[in-house]
């Protein structure tokens, strides 16, 4: 079964793509900010996608995706921002920007180009 992370420090946020991806099948991780990610990553955890918000405490997701583009075994992995604050994402860093709201559609849709 694929592995996705969801970090946001929105708790609805979290909820929603919890349950639609877990009803598409997918394990879904959970962060509520770019520090729990991290550490999720450094556990050796293998993620089809990240999928993260920018604007968090703690460690936010632009941190999150130098992260992963710094670790020589996930540098590969997908990640996708999800924000309200497109701007504040820093260029190459993702491989998709969603501006919030979004539509799980059009998450689902770039998952499965995935495949």
């Amino acid at each position: 079964m694929d592995k996705i992370l969801v970090i946001d420090d929105d708790e609805a946020v979290i909820n929603f793509a919890s349950k639609m991806l877990c009803h598409l099948g997918y394990e879904v991780k959970v962060a509520h900010d770019g520090e729990e990610g991290i550490e999720l990553l450094k556990h050796n955890f293998r993620f089809k996608v990240v999928i993260t918000d920018i604007r968090m405490p703690r460690k936010n997701g632009n941190q999150v995706a130098k992260y992963i583009r710094d670790a020589q075994k996930i540098r590969d992995t997908p990640i996708f921002a999800m924000t309200g604050f497109p701007e504040d994402a820093e260029d190459g860093l993702f491989d998709t920007i969603l501006t919030k709201p979004i539509k799980m559609k059009e998450v689902i849709s770039l998952i499965n180009t995935l495949s």
